[in-house]
């Protein structure tokens, strides 16, 4: 197991841990936020037919155990979009990660990829929302636009676009890496999982940008 800190981000008076996992831990709350997991994937193209590795599954629900076994947290948050599409082999691995944590509060933010029934998440006792405000945050999945955010509950956190910020480097390569967006009024999280892609926002110059590297967060100018 790799141990990777997470980089500290005071914001709105609570002490973020935001993780190369692509995951924040909150500690005061002891909750771990993810968005984006896109459990079921890899099962769902396999199913149609197009050759995935089986494993990328299996590297998700482990990289989630090394956060639990590293940061202790007593809640999950995911921000939707936890199982990709409809149910497949896929769940099976999901329920029996969710037998060896069965302590931990585990709470889902349904989002537009979440269609599996109620009763599914239910029985492997995951609470759904469409969203939910805890302490300064209001929990979400899909982003709110500029006018929708203004009349928000508290300050969103939400996933949903897999963000990216496009770095240049001195020979003029681009990459795009996975980012943590805090705006005015919203933060974005980076998708969780790995067989996810992303895309390069645009962002104002007072949004605070954080990058994710392989094994750590770094703060964009």
């Amino acid at each position: 197991m790799t141990i990777c800190a997470g980089l500290p981000f005071n914001f709105l008076d609570q002490d973020l841990l935001l993780l190369p996992q692509r995951a924040i831990y909150w500690q005061q709350q002891k909750t771990l936020i993810a968005a984006d997991v896109h459990l079921g994937k890899v099962g769902h193209f396999r199913k149609a037919g197009i050759a995935v590795p089986r494993d990328m599954e299996q590297d998700d629900l482990a990289a989630l155990s090394d956060i639990i076994h590293e940061h202790r947290p007593e809640r999950i948050i995911f921000l939707g979009d936890l199982f990709h599409s409809d149910m497949n082999a896929d769940w099976d691995w999901f329920a029996l990660w969710r037998q060896q944590h069965a302590k931990i509060e585990i709470i889902l933010i349904r989002g537009n990829h979440d269609i599996i029934h109620d009763s599914h998440y239910h029985a492997l006792n995951i609470a759904l929302h469409h969203e939910l405000l805890v302490g300064p945050f209001q929990m979400l999945h899909h982003p709110l636009t500029e006018v929708t955010a203004a009349k928000a509950k508290g300050y969103v956190l939400c996933g949903h676009i897999h963000p990216g910020i496009e770095m240049i480097g001195r020979g003029r390569q681009r990459i795009t890496l996975p980012c943590f967006a805090f705006g005015d009024k919203q933060a974005i999280l980076p998708s969780f999982g790995k067989f996810t892609g992303r895309v390069a926002i645009r962002n104002l110059q007072k949004d605070r940008i954080f990058g994710v590297l392989k094994d750590k967060v770094i703060a964009i100018a």
